[in-house]
């Protein structure tokens, strides 16, 4: 099977396109003919050398695929069968025509997005990785609640887009940061009451003038992929029994606290990673997502933001406008066309 591999670890120019066999499903393992596979971050970190895959998954990159089962394993769930369209969480392996993931992990394509053939399976590739961590960190469990004031810091990734959409059909308001006049229109379209272009304004100052309800100036809750020097910000802006969500530290994974701070609010500070976690923890997260946000995608109240589609063999631009920043929403590697027959 076609595939991406690395040589060595450096930029985008150690991408290639190889051959290599095609997997085999294992015990409670699907494997799936990739139609298209979603682009992340982790991927980036990968090919740098820096997040190397759990033991036992796949050393070639990709955690998020759609596609057409064509295999089953030994003892895979039944509810699978072979010619079912899927969406699915993968440890590794994505970037491949064909993929092995456990039956836990997949979702079904929704309904909805078959309404545009053309888009149903990009569409679909950019799901899992979004709708599970964004379930995983306000959801379950429950961090994020209606009526709170909800801070999103990169709001226009693939991960923020989701996050917003998904908090205000909860109920909560939403505010979030963007580096562009542009990616703050957008962030205002997609309902954002407040955006805030950090370039350009003092944004802790923005948020705390938006939501600066009784009792006290501040938010309720920060998703955030910063790290860094905006950690002891984010601990000032939060209101008493506050909530500060690390999913990344892209500004730097060493930070600090004044625990007078944290203690005097009564601030809860977590962090989570998605693809290291047990399948039976992954399962769980599916679950939580079919449940509650399958219905609000079926409305057309959560919709995946595709920012462009690229061929498998343009895979090093694809890297080249993730690392550029520029894009708001997912970026797609379109690999096959799914299987009819």
């Amino acid at each position: 099977m076609k595939t991406v591999a690395l040589d060595g670890f450096g930029g985008p120019e150690v991408l290639r396109i190889a051959e290599t066999e095609k997997p085999r499903p294992g015990t409670g393992a699907v494997l799936i003919q990739v139609a298209a596979a979603g682009i992340n971050r982790a991927d980036i970190h990968q090919r740098q050398g820096n997040y190397p895959p759990p033991p036992g998954a796949s050393e070639i990159l990709g955690l998020e695929v759609a596609g057409t089962i064509v295999e089953r394993g030994p003892e895979a769930d039944p509810r699978w069968k072979i010619g079912d369209a899927v969406c699915a969480l993968v440890p590794g392996g994505g970037y491949a025509e064909y993929c092995v993931a456990h039956g836990g992990c997949c979702l079904p394509i929704p309904a909805v997005f078959a309404k545009n053939p053309a888009t149903a399976m990009t569409n679909a590739a950019s799901l899992p990785e979004a709708a599970l961590t964004v379930w995983a960190n306000l959801f379950d469990p429950r961090r994020l609640f209606e009526g709170d004031h909800f801070l999103i810091q990169g709001g226009t990734s693939g991960v923020g887009t989701m996050a917003i959409q998904a908090a205000l059909a909860f109920g909560a308001h939403v505010a979030s940061t963007a580096g562009s006049e542009d990616k703050c229109r957008f962030l205002r379209e997609l309902g954002c009451e407040r955006a805030l272009n950090y370039r350009e304004e003092d944004w802790v100052a923005g948020t705390r003038e938006w939501a600066s309800a009784p009792p006290d100036a501040g938010v309720d809750v920060i998703l955030d992929m910063i790290g860094g020097d905006y950690f002891p910000k984010h601990i000032d802006l939060l209101r008493r029994d506050g909530r500060l969500i690390h999913i990344a530290f892209g500004g730097g994974a060493e930070v600090t606290l004044d625990l007078r701070k944290l203690i005097g609010k009564r601030l809860v500070v977590t962090g989570s990673t998605l693809r290291s976690r047990p399948v039976a923890e992954k399962i769980k997260l599916r679950d939580g997502v079919e449940e509650h946000l399958g219905p609000l995608l079926e409305s057309g109240r959560i919709q995946p933001i595709v920012d462009r589609v690229y061929p498998l063999e343009e895979v090093a631009e694809a890297h080249r406008r993730m690392e550029s920043s520029g894009h708001i929403g997912k970026i797609v590697l379109r690999i096959g066309e799914p299987r009819t027959e």
